[in-house]
């Protein structure tokens, strides 16, 4: 076989191999279909380079072959007498290359098996195993072509909620090794015919080990080795860095959804308007009727995205009760509680675990905690909370629309649920205080006003084809202009515009109640997640309101009733004038009145900027700690290692540390140490070095090492401690600022220790590499040579 066709060989391997890594992503036959049509290409590029054909234009004929292939497969339609692609086909792949980012975007991992999503994933692997071969084959740097293989590995590793599991890193790992070796030995075969060297384990078995087997397998060995080896060093590490294993989710369907920390609203609406509508848990018990269960509040809104803002580690889980509800106020010994077992499948991946708010109690222990601020439970150590099951009891509060009517709100609980950015736009707060005008600064008539708009008078529609999410610009879109959307922006936005008329707010984000059977128990699909406003009121804490149209839920909560007749629910954008003949104009609300509380006489509650710290101050601070941790390390190993040489007991094994501490020592000082050279000669060449008064102690130091290694009267128990410190100490004087400096920061004799390392390794190598030439020779026993 020649070169190029073997190292072609090798890249189409390396691409299929690759392209594991993508089947936690996409659904369907498009590894085999890929497989197929990298096979092709990489055929017609052999096919042409044994004819001899001039370099350049292979790769031309590689593409058009390319092209004419993923055509004939997915856009037969388009061609013209069925073979030649033209503009329509161009148009045709441009639209599913637009409709399959769409679909990546909206739904969640693993994608459903849709044919522009299988084109996708065909085309992203063809176009990289065509790229493949022009690296390794005609360009001749295989070895760069492995960035194509991690960048193939890195986008669904960072994409893939839970992560990808750490098995699918040795597939990519194995076909890059196999390209290097295809590669180094059409390099080796240039210098002519290669004679196989011959290892002799004995006189009397030769076993051949090759130099290029050797190579071959010890970088495979080393990096199978790292490859396994390393999820098992790092147990700690949260989920998504390694992965929850091949299924990533355990046993189940293999369709499931995800709820990360990190932006828990995406991840909700990629699940809420994916295609399979699984089982999320099922329940029994709680309130007549059902319950929403939250996972999790966002309670951090900068203008771009909602989250949760900053949190302690929580506290932990003991089956005992949980700390009050905050801002509640009222005597909880009179407040009904509720209980409930939930069971959740092994298809939901989240770290938060599904519970009604207010939380009382709860049966999960151990690596589970909660946020006394929210009441959400989260794992400690990246766990998931699908599988589970377990039990618990919530507080059945049914605040009356009286006791929100005159709950008085003077401030937020935190730093971050009354904060406005700075750059909402002014419509955004005017049309939000023209809603309001009635409310006559009553905040709980003003949220009721905002929710009744939303889901009645301002002409909104449901619709879950809203992909803009809930950034400012999204909602100011959404607010003014489209008026189309789903839970996320309406919950954003109720929010937002509670806070600019000074209520505190955060979203909610988790599941509607679900449907009950006719046993009471209670089923929860991933297409009843939902996102909900919560707004604080003083004495009553955090309440729940829902903005969402009828379409989506049916009823608003009972407490949302306004109290009094005066407010009025807008069938339009509010105006001041007045709304039946003969009523007084109501004065206008242009903005809420001055509170004391809040940060300035706007009353809208500018958004917290932060101080150095927690503006990245506190990462900046923990990245140099963590770099000088890292550059102290071969410091600390020379401090520990002196510690350890002089404090041995006086002996063979401590006289031969205190002697490789002078060498070491002399070596960190930049001085020519021999290693070659005798105790005497050594002597001889420190006493060079040192001053007169330290001579004595370096010829009894060199003499003592002697004696010990070849007399055979020596004296065991010989004491050379303090000789040592001497001689050691001389030379640390006679050095330079400099040199005492680079030896402290970064002793050479480190990096000799960690070469020393890098050859013992080798060794062991060496001796696994040997004992596979043994096997092969056992097992594959050479042929009877013939005369």
């Amino acid at each position: 076989m020649t070169g190029h066709a073997r190292i072609s060989i090798a890249a189409w391997g390396a691409t299929v191999l690759g392209s594991l890594v993508l089947t936690p992503v996409f659904s369907g036959p498009f590894l085999f279909i890929s497989a197929f049509l990298c096979a092709l290409v990489t055929g017609a590029g052999v096919l042409l380079q044994n004819l001899r054909i001039p370099r350049i234009v292979v790769p031309i004929v590689q593409l058009l072959v390319l092209v004419e292939l993923l055509s004939l497969f997915f856009l037969r339609g388009t061609l013209r007498f069925g073979l030649i692609p033209v503009k329509a086909t161009a148009l045709e792949f441009n639209a599913q290359m637009v409709d399959a980012m769409d679909s990546i975007n909206r739904f969640s991992a693993p994608l459903p098996q849709d044919s522009h999503l299988t084109l996708f994933a065909v085309s992203v692997i063809a176009a990289t195993g065509f790229l493949i071969h022009v690296i390794a084959v005609q360009l001749r740097q295989a070895a760069w072509s492995g960035l194509l293989l991690l960048i193939m590995y890195t986008v669904p590793a960072a994409t893939v909620h839970g992560g990808l599991p750490w098995l699918l890193f040795i597939p990519p790992a194995i076909g890059y090794i196999v390209l290097l070796s295809a590669e180094g030995r059409s390099r080796l075969s240039r210098w002519g015919r290669r004679i196989s060297g011959v290892s002799h384990l004995d006189a009397a078995e030769p076993v051949e080990a090759s130099a290029l087997g050797q190579a071959g397998r010890r970088i495979g060995l080393t990096v199978v080795a790292i490859a396994a080896l390393l999820p098992a060093l790092l147990p700690t590490l949260p989920e998504g860095v390694i992965g929850n294993g091949l299924a990533g989710a355990g046993t189940g369907s293999g369709v499931g959804a995800s709820i990360s920390s990190t932006d828990p609203m995406l991840d909700m609406g990629k699940n809420l308007k994916r295609g399979d509508n699984v089982v999320a848990l099922t329940y029994k018990g709680g309130p007549a009727g059902g319950t929403y269960l939250r996972l999790t509040a966002l309670d951090l809104f900068d203008g771009n995205i909602w989250r949760i803002g900053p949190r302690t580690d929580g506290q932990k889980l003991n089956g005992g009760q949980l700390t009050p509800p905050p801002g509640y106020t009222g005597d909880l010994s009179k407040v009904a509680r509720t209980s409930m077992e939930i069971d959740v499948t092994r298809t939901f991946r989240s770290q938060f675990a599904p519970v009604p708010y207010p939380l009382h109690s709860i049966s999960l222990k151990r690596d589970w905690r909660y946020d006394a601020g929210s009441l959400d439970v989260v794992s400690t150590n990246g766990s998931i909370v699908g599988g589970k099951k377990y039990k618990l009891t919530s507080y059945d509060l049914q605040p009356t629309p009286e006791q929100l009517h005159e709950s008085i709100t003077t401030g937020a609980p935190d730093q971050y649920t009354l904060s406005v950015p700075g750059r909402t736009p002014v419509e955004v707060k005017q049309l939000t205080y023209d809603i309001t005008n009635s409310a006559q600064d009553n905040k709980f008539e003003a949220a009721v006003l905002i929710q009744n708009w939303f889901r009645s008078g301002g002409g909104f529609t449901y619709s879950t084809q809203n992909a803009k999410g809930s950034g400012m610009a999204a909602l100011e879109d959404f607010l003014l202009r489209s008026k189309e959307g789903y839970c996320e922006q309406f919950a954003t936005g109720m929010a937002l515009m509670a806070r600019i008329v000074g209520i505190p707010s955060r979203v909610g984000i988790g599941f509607l109640p679900g449907t009950s059977d006719k046993d009471g128990e209670y089923t929860v699909r991933m297409h009843d997640m939902h996102a909900w406003p919560e707004l604080y009121f003083q004495g009553l804490g955090w309440v729940r309101f829902e903005p969402t149209p009828s379409a989506r839920v049916a009823t608003t909560p009972g407490w949302t009733v306004p109290a009094t007749e005066n407010p009025t629910t807008p069938t339009t954008a509010p105006t001041n004038a007045p709304t039946t003949p003969g009523d007084k104009e109501t004065p206008g609300i242009d903005r809420p009145r001055n509170d004391p509380n809040l940060p300035n006489d706007t009353g809208v509650a500018i958004v917290d900027t932060g101080n150095w710290f927690t503006n990245g101050g506190g990462q900046v601070i923990a990245a140099a700690l963590g770099v000088a941790l890292l550059l102290s390390i071969p410091w600390l190993v020379r401090m520990l290692t002196r510690r350890r040489r002089f404090l041995r007991p006086p002996g063979r094994a401590g006289a031969e540390g205190l002697w490789a501490e002078i060498r070491d020592t002399a070596r960190d000082l930049g001085l020519d140490w021999s290693d070659v050279a005798t105790p005497r000669q050594a002597g001889q060449w420190l006493v060079s070095k040192l001053p007169e008064d330290t001579h004595q102690a370096a010829h009894r130091l060199a003499r003592g090492i002697e004696s010990l290694r070849y007399a055979g009267d020596a004296d065991p128990g010989l004491d050379l401690r303090d000789d040592a410190s001497a001689v050691r100490k001389a030379l640390w004087s006679q050095a330079s600022l400099r040199r005492r400096w680079r030896a402290r920061l970064l002793p050479p004799s480190w990096r000799w220790y960690l070469s020393r390392g890098t050859n013992e390794a080798s060794d062991l190598l060496d001796e696994f590499d040997l004992l596979l030439a043994r096997l092969r020779s056992l097992l594959l026993p050479k042929r009877a040579r013939t005369n």
